[in-house]
């Protein structure tokens, strides 16, 4: 991509406005120079992603297809800017106009299309093989509506319709002429052709038309332009011929595939919907991707895996295996035999959870409702998989047991090559999720640790930082972010360190003044800014902090006088609708704050603030603000984390459990850089399988767990409605999370966090020494390593 003067610049943006938005420089609104600037991206773009294109095919390259559920892109036009290289001069050019690049860049919405670290780790992946030059493209669902717009009211979250397309979405292309249709129910038949071969066709399915809508993925400044291809829901040729309103009905349940991520599933339709969603991408992905191998390959279909490898974004694309068997053997011809070898050499699996709950089985009706030539040859995989297996291991590794199909065990049968996303991780699924898998097939199983692109997270979101690296140790960092353990030469440079120590200072200004314009709420930004920033669920244990936020004004309550370190606790995140306890959660973070923030004898000493809708752009806003990362997960339940990542990255220093990619992190940047505490892994699984701990025995013992216990249900802080079900689920159910078992740990921990913030240099050095070991941490390695070992493509760089 060619470079431009800021003059050059500016006759484009006054040729798009002039062209595409009717206007001149001078009166154009931030608006329309958003609009200008994604024209002017595009064009360039658009030609090199032609380019890209041709060559894959002029080479004949094998590709990586990355199927997920979730791609959380965020806002693009920054990433876009900075991968093509022009957000130096587009900067120039609109300071020099009077206008803030900023909020020009924020007439993007957020693009709705994921929920927490599953749909981030996505967008980390495509940019990274952008980047490293590889052959890759996504498949995921254009949602109309994507998950939500969270509102508090009262500190309850009200869930609205994200409606991030009610204005045309620049980046996206619409290709009608590359639709594929999708079968849904129908029943099956089969003849018996002159072979003696079975021969089957669905009759009377529901027809749905997947049409692609194709968004470029730029890699960082080497001509290589990838694509994201999103399908979107629309009503098949078949029902011009329907009647009105049954024409209306069905259009309206055809579009309710495509709308919103993660439907409801605590009624039956809710579940039919969610796993229709499912079926409806691979099956869309499946059909073009061999459309394309037949264009472009002129081989047979038996080499399909040749070219081929789709990487499975955890278990919701799992139905991709049975559905490439069908395409392969219904309707080219393939034997059983042929298209199981094709497709157990194409799919690779990366499991995201070791959670039973969070494995994902669905009822073999449902299935059968879903598509019923589908679940047949799932019978098939299972009964041919289970056939000459020992009878001890059938009940564990069985696809198909108790009317349930289980999705993680048809991934693992189905695909060559599965891995965890952290070390621990990946050694919990081999020796207790999948251990009976991993016996039978113990090379399968391999580790590859999370990463995040850490031009946008590090560059892009905190260019100060990113300025100050760059004076220090040169820009190559920005494409081989190993690198930046050449920072380790400064940990005792008390002129950088203070360099550090203003930058920081001057990212928790900017959060100070966002924090008053969303909330009201005045921070201190000499405070600590201690953020727990991500998806609320009861194992990621936000009620832990509270807990803790519960005890300081306790202890401030108590003592008045008390001198302690000023803490502002941060929060964002987002509880599943139909996930009544986290929203609970929430309404209790809001209801301390609201007692906390309001009394005078609390002061500036504690501030505790939650900022609703939580998404990449605001997370792009908090992070480089952070001075302590919440990485508190109940030790083996998460599988790796990248808010971890990204926070270390922006010089944060990890207080944690050792736990997913928190053990990583603590290797690299030694004990005394990372604050950990509470149960190992080890413990939490003996006490899961063996008992021995009893909640109620420490709420009994612990004076201070039981005050703040009895604060649930006493006036304290539940202002007319009490926290009854947190109070008897963690005693009553033996608190399944072990929030109070870790609750003394964690105090001692942000204790030692509250000592070492004091002790300005040394915290300064800490902040640092993570910056530096981060580059380990970048999706760059990670995509690296899948390439080297499981996907083999060629580097085009």
């Amino acid at each position: 991509m060619r470079t431009y003067t800021k003059y050059e610049f500016l006759d484009l943006l006054e040729d798009k406005l002039r062209k595409q938005r009717m206007t001149t420089v001078d009166d154009a609104t931030d608006k329309d120079l958003f609009y200008a600037i994604a024209a002017i991206i595009n064009d360039e773009v658009r030609q090199a992603g032609l380019e890209t294109v041709k060559r894959y095919r002029q080479n004949k390259e094998r590709q990586v297809s990355y199927l997920s559920l979730e791609f959380l892109i965020g806002r693009l036009i920054e990433s876009n800017l900075v991968n093509t290289g022009f957000k130096a001069v587009c900067d120039e050019v609109l300071t020099d106009l009077g206008r803030s690049p900023r909020a020009v860049y924020h007439e993007e919405e957020d693009a709705a299309l994921g929920n927490g670290g599953l749909g981030r780790l996505a967008a980390c992946f495509l940019d990274s093989v952008a980047s490293l030059g590889l052959a890759g493209n996504g498949f995921g669902i254009r949602y109309r509506y994507g998950l939500f717009e969270q509102h508090i009211a009262e500190g309850h979250q009200i869930e609205l319709p994200d409606n991030w397309l009610k204005e045309p979405y620049p980046w996206e292309t619409r290709r009608a002429e590359e639709a594929v249709t999708v079968n849904f129910g129908g029943s099956v038949d089969y003849i018996t052709d002159d072979d003696g071969n079975y021969v089957f066709t669905v009759t009377n399915p529901q027809k749905v038309t997947a049409v692609p809508y194709d968004v470029s993925i730029v890699g960082y400044r080497n001509d290589v332009v990838n694509n994201l291809r999103l399908f979107k829901a629309e009503a098949a040729d078949h029902l011009e011929n329907a009647t009105y309103n049954s024409r209306l009905d069905e259009m309206n349940a055809i579009d309710q595939i495509s709308a919103v991520l993660y439907p409801d599933d605590n009624s039956e339709d809710g579940k039919l919907l969610r796993l229709k969603q499912q079926y409806f991408l691979v099956s869309a992905t499946i059909q073009t991707l061999v459309k394309r191998f037949k264009q472009t390959f002129g081989v047979p279909l038996t080499q399909f895996h040749d070219k081929n490898v789709i990487q499975i974004n955890d278990t919701h694309p799992t139905l991709g295996i049975p559905e490439l068997m069908r395409v392969l053997m219904d309707e080219e011809g393939l034997d059983w035999d042929a298209a199981w070898h094709v497709t157990t050499q194409t799919f690779a699996y990366t499991n995201h959870t070791i959670m039973q709950e969070a494995l994902e089985k669905w009822s073999y009706d449902l299935i059968r409702q879903l598509n019923p030539r589908v679940l047949m040859i799932i019978e098939e995989i299972n009964r041919r998989f289970c056939e000459d297996k020992p009878t001890e291991d059938i009940e564990e590794i069985a696809i198909i047991s108790d009317g349930l199909v289980h999705m993680s065990r048809l991934a693992i049968v189905g695909s060559f090559s599965v891995n965890g996303v952290a070390a621990l991780h990946s050694e919990i699924i081999k020796n207790y999720t999948f251990n009976a898998f991993y016996r039978l097939t113990p090379d399968k199983f391999n580790n590859k640790t999370n990463g995040i692109t850490h031009r946008r997270w590090l560059q892009n979101a905190n260019p100060e930082l990113s300025r100050l690296i760059t004076e220090r140790i040169g820009d190559t960092w920005v494409t081989h972010p190993e690198q930046l353990e050449q920072l380790m030469n400064y940990t005792d440079d008390v002129e950088f360190l203070e360099q550090l120590h203003a930058v920081k200072f001057s990212n928790k200004q900017r959060l100070k003044a966002l924090i008053f314009e969303q909330t009201g709420i005045t921070v201190d930004e000499n405070s600590i800014f201690d953020v727990q920033i991500k998806r609320l669920h009861e194992y990621k244990r936000q009620l832990l902090n509270v807990f803790h936020m519960m005890y300081l004004y306790n202890t401030i309550k108590d003592n008045p006088a008390i001198n302690m370190q000023p803490r502002t606790f941060i929060f964002g995140a987002k509880a599943a609708p139909g996930y009544k306890r986290a929203k609970e959660i929430i309404r209790l973070i809001h209801a301390v704050a609201d007692t906390v923030n309001a009394d005078p004898a609390v002061g500036s000493r504690m501030k505790v603030v939650f900022l609703e809708n939580y998404n990449v752009s605001l997370a792009e806003d908090i992070i480089p603000a952070a001075d302590i990362s919440e990485q508190i997960s109940t030790a083996s339940m998460e599988a790796s984390g990248t808010g971890n990542m990204k926070m270390m990255m922006n010089g944060a220093v990890t207080l944690g459990t050792m736990d997913g990619a928190n053990v990583e992190i603590d290797e690299r940047v030694g004990r005394d850089n990372i604050i950990i505490f509470g149960l190992s892994s080890d413990d939490v699984i003996g006490y899961q399988h063996n008992g021995g701990y009893n909640a109620r025995d420490v709420y009994t013992n612990d004076d201070r767990v039981k005050r703040v216990m009895d604060q649930l249900i006493d006036d304290t802080f539940n202002h007319g409605k009490s926290f009854d079900d947190l109070y008897y689920h963690l005693l009553k159910d033996n608190d399944p999370y072990f929030v109070l078992e870790d609750f003394t740990a964690y105090v001692e921990a942000q204790e030692r966090a509250a000592a070492l913030y004091q002790d300005k240099k040394t915290w300064q050095r800490m902040s640092l020494v993570n910056i530096a070991q981060s580059g380990r941490f970048s999706s760059d390695r990670t995509i690296k390593e899948y390439n080297q070992d499981i996907w083999k493509l060629h580097n085009n760089q």
